[in-house]
């Protein structure tokens, strides 16, 4: 059986004009042809709209390279956020890594 990789990013912390270019300065360079990334994000208590320039560069990047990204865990103020502004759009955004798994039409890696 063939199992497909995924890439699970944590982000810990704010993510603002201060952060943002650095987790995109991590984050940009996996982002492979074919990539699924999952961002889990239940520890990003606040985005600014560098956060959100970050995210839609790395969906860009993503997007055409053939590859899927889906959003974990967004708190309810940045979901609204990200929704008043459109950028919910461009997301598959999920509340547990589980359902991400699920939504990239992936198997749950088991622990062993």
């Amino acid at each position: 059986m063939n199992e497909e990789q995924v890439t699970l990013v944590e982000i810990i912390g704010e993510v603002d004009t201060n952060t943002a270019p650095l987790i995109q300065e991590r984050i940009l360079p996996l982002a492979q042809a074919g990539i699924k990334m999952i961002l889990e994000m239940t520890k990003v208590p606040y985005m600014s709209s560098a956060g959100l320039r970050m995210l839609l560069s790395l969906y860009r990047q993503i997007s055409a390279q053939e590859g899927k990204i889906v959003l974990v865990g967004l708190s309810e103020e940045i979901q609204d956020t990200m929704s008043i502004t459109g950028f919910l759009e461009f997301f598959n955004t999920c509340d547990t890594i589980d359902l991400a798994f699920a939504a990239l039409n992936v198997q749950v890696p088991s622990l062993k």
